[in-house]
């Protein structure tokens, strides 16, 4: 179902029409003129609606600071816990950021509350348990600073449930779950591209899913696949949250690079006997992401990267390769990035661009100009591209209030 300008004028009623040409009718007014229509969508879906057809404009907000703590206050009883849980997400600004949308909040606590509890257990088994809350305190160093780290601990946690219930074992390696998270991620990908978040049978079906067999993958992640069925349209399918199809797409990239070393976004009689390798993924994913208007490949993009690290890509052990993630790689596509800052790029895909660095543990940019900041240098600096970009984030990010901004001494020169 999609808008077009150029569907027929429909006004009757009571003979039946196409979907797209019922919905492009009542929201141009031809179709029962009297009534008032509420649409809700995702952003890139309602800016193609046009101006004049909207009389006003809602947006659902997410969680404010502290509605952000409030939630993880509500969420554990146990004091301590929820400090120590609060004080880590602070520490991570993509993260704090993100969990202004609900859904990151849930998937935080679950992933940080099944983290401590795994590493107080092991300390309480070794005898070495004497303050709980100084051991949790000790043990935040190791847990997910990063999204995509906050990801990839989700989805090794979700399989490690659904083992336990299932099959009553626990088993760190998660390469037997290989085909059911690939035919997942082909749905998430090549959805993803089309900018479809609701799927149907046919859909399932295209990506290997037998739809009589669907329960088997909601069931191995209840908490990621699910399934809602419709007056109209039958049964519908969708990931729990954009991030999380976004999130299982990025994986199913770099496991069709490891098996197969083809690149997702070739096609594949241009890729016939040459194996892709992961620079030329992720540069491939970079200009991807970069071409998009409504950006919807951005959070995609952060995960895709943020899966190249060896750091990370132990944490789904026997699904993922180290082969091909390399520091060069890292350093190469640091580079690449940077390079992209030189381009007349728009405010909300540089500011993306910075979180992609972020996901590569880069943060030298930004250090350039807090150092400028702190020695009140900046002014007189020649800032690139770049680093104009860098000023941009860090004042966006900072959690410091400017009592007053002096916009001519960040004014740049011709």
């Amino acid at each position: 179902m999609a808008w077009t300008n150029d569907n027929e004028t429909w006004h009757d009623v009571s003979s039946p029409a196409s979907l797209d040409l019922l919905l492009t009718n009542l929201i141009k007014g031809n179709l029962l003129p009297s009534a008032l229509i509420w649409i809700t969508t995702r952003p890139a879906a309602a800016g193609k609606i046009p101006p004049n057809c909207i009389d006003r404009l809602t947006e659902i907000r997410g969680f404010n600071d502290a509605q952000k703590e409030e939630y993880f206050r509500k969420r554990f009883t146990d004091e301590n816990q929820a400090k120590v849980i609060i004080d880590h997400v602070k520490q991570s600004k993509s993260l704090f950021i993100m969990c202004h949308i609900p859904v990151f909040c849930w998937i935080s606590a679950t992933v940080l509350q099944n983290f401590l509890e795994e590493k107080i257990n092991k300390y309480v088994r070794n005898n070495q348990a004497d303050n709980t809350s100084n051991q949790m305190e000790s043990n935040t160093e190791d847990t997910p600073k990063t999204l995509t780290q906050m990801y990839m601990h989700f989805l090794h946690f979700q399989i490690q449930q659904s083992r336990r219930k299932y099959d009553g074992e626990y088993i760190p390696d998660v390469s037997c779950d290989e085909y059911t998270i690939l035919s997942l991620g082909k749905l998430a990908f090549h959805q993803l591209e089309k900018n479809n978040v609701i799927f149907y049978d046919t859909d399932l079906e295209a990506c290997g899913i037998e739809v009589y067999k669907q329960s088997m993958y909601s069931g191995m992640c209840t908490q990621i696949f699910k399934e809602e069925t419709g007056i109209i349209l039958g049964t519908m399918y969708c990931f729990v949250h954009l991030s999380i199809q976004e999130f299982i797409a990025a994986l199913y990239a770099h496991l069709i690079l490891d098996i197969n070393k083809k690149n997702v976004f070739v096609q594949d009689l241009e890729q016939k006997n040459k194996n892709e390798t992961m620079i030329d993924l992720l540069k491939t994913a970079v200009d991807k992401a970069l071409e998009s208007d409504n950006g919807h490949l951005d959070l995609f993009l952060r995960f895709l990267l943020g899966i190249s690290l060896q750091s990370n890509r132990r944490l789904l052990r026997g699904l993922l390769t180290q082969q091909d993630s390399t520091d060069q790689n890292k350093k190469e596509i640091i580079q690449y990035i940077k390079q992209k800052f030189e381009a007349n790029l728009s405010p909300e895909r540089s500011i993306n661009l910075f979180y992609c660095l972020n996901e590569l543990d880069d943060q030298s940019l930004v250090k350039e100009i807090q150092t400028h900041l702190s020695k009140g240098s900046l002014s007189s600096s020649d800032l690139s591209p770049a680093q104009w970009s860098a000023l941009t984030f860090v004042l966006l990010t900072s959690e410091e209030e400017l009592e007053e901004f002096e916009l001519q001494k960040f004014k740049k020169s011709d």
